[in-house]
């Protein structure tokens, strides 16, 4: 997470990991889901918390699940099913089941095929925002496998040279297993950044840097300023002659590998619901896993032993930051804004869910 997204210090409030746990799996409880699930939806919010993905943790996501509930966009106990599959493939009909639930299920999916077949891809259509794709991707490393997985985000990035959006923020999230050092781990989506770092910048009221959004006629907006009123995302690269072409044909791609593969279209086209994909392989299968490991901890140092640029203190590599947050949360607690815990406590007051979060 960017510095200017940490929750100032000086009024962050601190809850420990297995308070909000807990108190996040009674608010999925009381949306109907069973306990498994309950617990399932609220490890994959906490996982993001701590490693300081707060864009993807309860402060942004919960409220929007809990009135997706509501509204019955999000069913609590879906029939998820396969209704396509050959050995090492599948595409699933989430039943509009919540992603934090399903994403794992396909995820184990396309594990468990990687185990007989090598690797494993499993596509899930007819789905609901299943958070940070870290979490899927990940699942992979204790399984001496490689992970990837990708979703349709929100339909609110532009194409180059467009004014009106055609491709969603579409994360692609992809975890390797090291043996000693903390394993490699990127989690981005394909616009310039993450949609609900937008959010988070207004809640915060801090600008946003150039290059991230453009104005109501798709200007890219290249200086440092205040969300505008109407606005929409820029495609990683921001510009074409930054790269955005290549940040706007990823994420076509993820539209590819999720909506269309899904067989429920792309773009404006989209129908059921979000779209995933997600692929196991099997290290096992390609290379002899702990000569595997080996070379990922020489390359991992590697890196970290780069001469910075003036500047700079050191080279990190996607994974490393997120488990030194996550060391620190875990022992210190995750800093929310006091908004978020006054969103808790009003949600908790209704559903009469007792308070964990702070000593009164």
């Amino acid at each position: 997470m960017l510095e200017r997204f940490h929750v100032p210090a000086d009024i962050a409030v601190h809850v420990m990991p297995d308070d909000m746990f807990a108190t996040v799996t009674d608010i999925f409880l009381k949306m109907g889901m069973s306990e498994d699930d309950a617990k399932q939806s609220a490890d994959v919010l906490v996982y993001a918390d701590v490693r300081g993905i707060e864009s993807h943790g309860v402060s942004n996501m919960l409220r929007r699940y809990v009135e997706s509930f509501a509204q019955n966009g999000i069913n609590p106990k879906p029939n998820v099913r396969v209704v396509r599959e050959m050995a090492a493939a599948a595409t699933i009909d989430c039943d509009s089941g919540h992603g934090l639930v399903v994403g794992p299920q396909a995820m184990q999916m396309a594990i468990d095929r990687a185990k007989d077949y090598g690797i494993g891809t499993v596509t899930a259509m007819n789905g609901r925002h299943f958070g940070a794709c870290a979490y899927h991707a990940a699942m992979a490393l204790e399984h001496d496998m490689i992970g990837l997985a990708m979703t349709t985000g929100g339909l609110n990035v532009l194409p180059v040279h467009g004014a009106e959006p055609r491709v969603g923020l579409n994360p692609i999230g992809i975890a390797a297993p090291t043996k000693n050092e903390p394993p490699f781990i990127f989690d981005a989506s394909m616009s310039s950044v993450a949609g609900n770092k937008i959010v988070l910048a207004q809640r915060l009221g801090v600008p946003v840097m150039g290059g991230w959004i453009a104005d109501g006629d798709g200007n890219p907006i290249m200086q440092e300023q205040q969300v505008p009123e109407k606005w929409a995302m820029l495609p990683s690269g921001a510009t074409r002659e930054m790269g955005a072409h290549k940040g706007f044909s990823l994420a076509m791609m993820v539209e590819i590998l999720c909506g269309l593969l899904g067989g429920t279209g792309a773009g404006t086209n989209r129908s059921m619901g979000a779209a995933h994909h997600f692929v196991a392989y099997n290290i096992e299968a390609f290379t002899d896993v702990n000569s595997f490991k080996e070379m990922m901890d020489d390359y991992m140092r590697e890196l970290q032993d780069t001469r910075p640029a003036p500047g700079h203190d050191r080279v990190v590599y996607a994974g490393l930051p997120e488990h030194e947050e996550e060391i620190e949360r875990r022992e210190n607690g995750i800093p929310y804004h006091p908004e978020v815990i006054d969103w808790f406590r009003e949600t908790c007051g209704e559903l009469d869910i007792d308070w964990r979060l702070t000593k009164e």
